[in-house]
């Protein structure tokens, strides 16, 4: 039998609560260590986490000659610092998303992975999904016919003033946090890159982020995307294709529970059919098909040039938005 992937996870983010056990609980990975600049905040998350091995720094973890993989959950600003200093270290790293603080700054980073031959992958779990997998296999099928449309949207309302989402200095704000994830799904299903693109959103007094923000984007088929994003709206992350003969609606595209029986709906003509997809841990499948990746000298499912592509969309809404609110 070959042995696990000996993880690392660089940073006690929250986010790292929803995919340490799906680590925990994978066919070919395990949680060995955890890092934090705070070693008291390290030792804390280690017993919640049930992780043996704890580190009062990021440096120390990446010296560590036993972890095969780090996963990196650190402020968006950050990812590009860490995860380069992981390459350097020869560590396959798995990267939350957005991969980076703009396109640039993204393909800087994977220039550096593929230089150094090592692992490297954006963590946008949904897709990993079978919901999703099932509803791009439709669209590809033609169950919608000619994609026209695709709307996408992904909102909370923030509870802490002080979280890092509001911080322009950490490349906080709506489209990076959860507009990314719209930009994605639509790439995703219509297999096609955004040729323009335009954006309004409503930027915080203090924060100076789009707390709110919508977009639209133009297909090379002539499809028309539109997302909106925001930190300070009811909760809602859907997704919806409509095309020349059908329609499908997906209610829980991006957060589902492990234990969330999930649905499509499709419209087809005069037909209405409820698709189940049983539940599933999509961080789960995600850990997994990365671990296989590193295990099998395999490229990951989804190249890491996706997220450059992603990042690209990002800073065209972005500075598009910045340009309408000055006038």
């Amino acid at each position: 039998m070959v042995d696990p992937i000996r993880w690392g996870i660089l940073s006690t983010a929250n986010i790292g609560r929803r995919v340490i056990p799906a680590i925990h609980n994978s066919i070919n990975g395990v949680v060995a260590a955890v890092a934090s600049r705070n070693m008291e905040r390290a030792q804390a998350f280690a017993e919640e986490q049930n992780i043996p091995k704890v580190y009062g720094s990021y440096e120390e973890l990446l010296a560590d000659e036993t972890i095969d993989a780090i996963y990196n959950p650190l402020p968006n600003q950050m990812h590009a610092e860490w995860s380069v200093k992981c390459a350097e270290a020869g560590k396959a790293t798995l990267c939350e998303k957005p991969l980076a603080s703009d396109a640039d700054e993204a393909q800087m980073m994977v220039d550096n992975f593929r230089e150094k031959g090592v692992l490297f992958a954006e963590a946008f779990m949904y897709r990993f999904h079978p919901q999703n997998q099932r509803v791009q296999q439709m669209v590809q099928n033609g169950a919608v016919g000619d994609v026209r449309v695709l709307h996408s949207s992904f909102t909370f309302p923030i509870s802490n003033e002080a979280n890092i989402r509001l911080s322009k200095e950490l490349a906080g704000g709506a489209l990076m946090d959860v507009g990314c994830y719209c930009i994605n799904v639509m790439r995703f299903l219509s297999g096609e890159e955004p040729l323009a693109g335009e954006a309004f959103a409503q930027f915080g007094t203090d924060s100076d982020v789009d707390e709110t923000i919508t977009g639209i984007l133009r297909f090379p088929s002539g499809a028309l995307g539109h997302l909106d994003a925001s930190l300070r709206t009811s909760f809602a992350n859907t997704y919806e294709i409509r095309g020349s003969s059908g329609r499908i609606f997906v209610p829980h595209a991006f957060v589902a529970r492990p234990d969330m029986t999930t649905q499509i709906h499709y419209w087809h003509g005069d037909e209405y059919e409820i698709i189940d997809v049983p539940p599933v841990d999509q961080y789960q499948l995600m850990v997994e098909d990365f671990a296989d990746a590193l295990l099998n000298h395999r490229a990951p499912r989804y190249a890491p040039e996706d997220a450059v592509a992603n990042m690209r969309v990002i800073d065209m809404l972005l500075q598009s938005a910045r340009e309408h609110s000055q006038n």
